[in-house]
């Protein structure tokens, strides 16, 4: 191993993972009588029958992997927007995503728990087993990799773990869509360093209760 990568090694990653794995630990203890209260909320609730939402993701290296959510949607999502043309060219345009106002799949709950960013709470335990970590890249889904230009850049995107916030987050989240996306993602990956996750995980912290970009 080369000095550059031993150093990152033991200077960066194994730090990461060991934050990793405290944090999400604290998560999931601390916010236990939350996932209770929101998962009794949710199946008392119209238009789902399911607590959890699962898909998948491309993750380190381009292996795919689940990414776990709480349930924001109905259950017939998928089909609701593919029916529409029009508005499943709006979601593509609009960087996969559409205002939770003019989306149809949104339940009322799933429009508070996606505000306030507590429908990714679950990703917690995509944190603690490793197929995220806590500061990173958001995941995709493959159709998205396509938005970060040719091989060589996509290769660069999946050479670091997804995380469950990132400086695209805090940088403004959904107010901010492709390419401009890709280039923060990919600003990230070249830079990435202890200081700058806390910087990040800060900055999100903040970016959550202004509820900026939230939907």
């Amino acid at each position: 191993m080369e000095d550059g990568a031993l150093k990152k090694l033991l200077f960066y990653r194994l730090p990461k993972r060991l934050l990793d794995i405290v944090v999400s630990i604290v998560a999931l203890v601390v916010f236990s009588p939350v996932f209770l209260i929101i998962a009794i909320w949710i199946k008392f609730s119209e238009g789902t029958t399911h607590v959890f939402y699962s898909q998948d993701r491309v993750g380190l290296n381009g292996k795919h992997f689940k990414i776990y959510k709480f349930q924001s949607m109905v259950d017939n999502a998928d089909e609701i927007l593919k029916s529409d043309k029009k508005l499943y060219q709006k979601f593509v345009e609009n960087g996969y995503k559409l205002p939770t106002k003019e989306d149809p799949r949104i339940t009322k709950i799933g429009a508070i728990l996606r505000r306030t960013s507590l429908d990714e709470l679950p990703q917690f335990w995509n944190t603690l087993v490793g197929t995220m970590s806590i500061i990173g890249p958001r995941p995709v889904v493959e159709r998205e990799l396509v938005e970060y230009g040719d091989e060589e850049r996509i290769n660069e995107f999946l050479s670091v773990k997804p995380g469950v916030f990132g400086l695209w987050q805090a940088s403004g989240r959904s107010n901010i869509g492709y390419p401009e996306r890709a280039e923060i993602e990919l600003d990230y990956v070249e830079r990435a360093n202890l200081g700058l996750d806390f910087k990040i995980l800060f900055m999100t912290v903040i970016a959550i209760f202004k509820g900026d970009g939230a939907y």
